[in-house]
């Protein structure tokens, strides 16, 4: 078996300002970025490539009902442990294809769909666990290093499959930690 490179790196993952949410200025960055687009809690959500949890458990302290996925064994190690206090099924799988065959109102994915080796077919993937009037919530960018997606290319893809896609610049520094100078943005699509 083929050993998960990112269980490498589920110790340190955390210590990237939005990815570990400790800091309560980034982490109420990302509170009211995200909570305003959900529909009333308790919407079901699936956050797929969720890591070590940390928007798994906002969300789910915000009363939604969430399942995360996570293809790192590690990382969701990190994740039940930060999830004690709460009742999040988190799972092992591909976020490519979700081991699920339930309806979600949110589909959220963070940072994946630039590293899915065919976007298209995971998108489709994603939006076929959409219930009727699900949300699909998309936050990517094109890095500093040329890695990424851009917002016209992620926009685009989004497009030919759901026929609405608005992007939101995130630019803002609170939101990272840090102030930033690559594209970084969300799509949303709600139908």
């Amino acid at each position: 078996m083929t050993p998960n490179p990112w269980d490498a790196e589920a110790a340190t993952f955390d210590d990237e300002p939005d990815h570990g949410l400790k800091d309560p200025a980034v982490r109420a960055a990302w509170a009211e970025l995200l909570l305003p687009l959900l529909p009333e809690a308790p919407a079901k959500v699936i956050d797929l490539g969720c890591g070590t949890g940390s928007l798994s458990v906002l969300l789910a302290e915000a009363g939604h009902d969430v399942c995360g996925i996570d293809l790192s064994h590690r990382m969701l190690d990190v994740a039940r442990e930060k999830a004690a206090h709460l009742d999040i099924d988190f799972r092992q799988g591909d976020a490519a294809d979700p081991p699920t065959t339930e309806t979600y109102d949110v589909v959220l994915v963070r940072h994946v769909l630039w590293a899915m080796p065919d976007p298209g077919e995971a998108l489709d993937n994603w939006i076929k666990l959409l219930n009727p009037r699900g949300r699909l919530i998309l936050v990517e960018g094109r890095w500093f290093t040329g890695a990424g997606l851009t917002a016209a290319d992620c926009r685009t893809l989004v497009e030919a499959r759901r026929g609405e896609a608005r992007v939101r610049v995130l630019d803002d520094p609170a939101l990272w930690g840090k102030a930033i100078d690559d594209e970084r943005y969300l799509v949303l699509s709600r139908h």
